[in-house]
């Protein structure tokens, strides 16, 4: 979090809304871990990472949505033999669990 922390603070003092996503858990082989943080500025700026690659836009856009509604949503990425390239998933073929909340001070 304390990567994050000064621009978060950046933007809040311009008044801009931020919504928090965080890696809660994880199964198998990921990027990030457990803990790792993305911020999203209602402008659209990001500070962090969860993962990268397709799964980090589908965050963001659900941080976008969040930002607008006040409510948080939990978001499963992973890829199983069945669903090749279907669905966003994690190339390197683990599963992660992101919680996307909007920070209301």
């Amino acid at each position: 979090m304390r990567d994050i922390l000064p621009d978060v603070e950046r933007w809040r003092e311009r008044g801009e809304k931020v919504a928090i996503a965080t890696v809660v858990s994880m199964a198998g082989s990921a990027p990030r871990g457990p803990g790792a943080k993305l911020a999203v500025s209602e402008s659209g700026e990001l500070s962090g990472s969860v993962s990268g690659g397709c799964v980090e836009p589908a965050v963001v856009h659900s941080a976008m949505q969040v930002i607008k509604t006040g409510k948080p949503e939990m978001l499963e990425f992973g890829i199983s033999e069945e669903e090749n390239f279907e669905k966003i998933g994690l190339a390197c073929g683990g599963t992660i669990r992101v919680f996307v909340q909007r920070l209301d001070w």
